[in-house]
This record gives C-alpha cells, sequence and structure tokens, in this order.
C-alpha cells in the first residue's frame, strides 16, 4: 500500500498533541506542516513527527479512514500509531 495514492497520516506535534490528515503527497505534505504552512492546527506545533500512515486507492476509502481515526479517543490513536 505504499504506493496508494492516497493516503491517511498521522502526525506528532512538538507539544506532544496528534494530528490526522490525508493527502495524495505523503512527503510534501509533512514538510508543509513541519514548516508551519501546513494545517492551521499544526502551525505553532511544530516540529511535527509523522508517526504513522496508511495508503488508500480511493480518496473516497481514505477520506472514510481519516474520519474513522479523528473519532477515536487518545488513547486509541497513541495504540494505532504504537505509542502507547
Amino acid at each position: 500500500m505504499a504506493d496508494a495514492d492516497h493516503v491517511v497520516y498521522v502526525l506528532k506535534c512538538a507539544d506532544g498533541s496528534l494530528y490526522t490528515g490525508y493527502t495524495t503527497d505523503l512527503e510534501r505534505r509533512v514538510a508543509e506542516h513541519d514548516a508551519g504552512d501546513g494545517a492551521k492546527y499544526t502551525r505553532g506545533r511544530t516540529p511535527v513527527e509523522l508517526c504513522y500512515h496508511e495508503g488508500y486507492e480511493s480518496k473516497s476509502a481514505a477520506m472514510s479512514r481519516e474520519y474513522e481515526i479523528k473519532q477515536l479517543t487518545r488513547t486509541q490513536k497513541e495504540r494505532l500509531v504504537g505509542l502507547e
């Protein structure tokens, strides 16, 4: 799945919080977040560290998974990404 076109990812921010997002270019998107040009949430919480990602063949599948991850509790997210 590493070559999938649609990627859901989880970042660990400098303040210890977790951010979940969607992209079609993971390397570029993580760099944008790290530079403070990503989502409003991650600005001011840099540097960020990519700690998890999943690839999907369709945008709809990736967006559904992003929503699922965002609904998880902090503990469930930590378990998912291996930070537990």
